[in-house]
């Protein structure tokens, strides 16, 4: 087998394993095996044909990979931990006065603290404005 066949083999195994992950860096590789591939066509030589790899794989991943991640990772960002509770709702299972209340969101107990200090009974729906600690701060709907 050629080494031009080999270069071509890895290209399009680095694309398919950039297929199940994420972040264009695989495919970076891909496009430097493309380029070891030409090397491969114009020499015989492995240290050229591996230095074409490198070059062009650090070259896509300066040049290609922001260009991908810009157009193909647009999108919301994912909140997690404190931040995705921001914005949920709930219902007051106990009062909530000046100290402490209750709240159920989504089937769980939280500890709620009214935003403005205002009593909110039992019942009532809220909607949580912001966290601290395990300490959802919520207002009345």
């Amino acid at each position: 087998m050629t080494p031009v066949y080999i270069w071509l083999i890895v290209a399009l195994l680095l694309f398919i394993v950039e297929l199940m992950t994420s972040g264009f860096a695989v495919i970076c590789l891909s496009i430097g095996a493309a380029g070891g591939a030409i090397a491969a066509l114009i020499t015989d030589s492995i240290e050229i044909q591996l230095l074409t790899f490198a070059v062009v794989s650090l070259l896509a991943i300066a040049a290609v990979r922001p260009v991908l991640k810009r157009t193909f990772m647009r999108g919301e960002k994912v909140r997690t931990n404190a931040d995705a509770m921001i914005g949920r709702r709930g219902v007051a299972c106990a009062t909530i006065d000046d100290d402490e209340g209750r709240v159920m969101i989504d089937g769980v107990d939280w500890k709620a603290r009214s935003e403005s200090g205002e009593r909110i009974e039992k019942g009532t729906k809220v909607v949580v404005v912001k966290m601290e600690s395990i300490i959802l701060i919520v207002k009345p709907i």
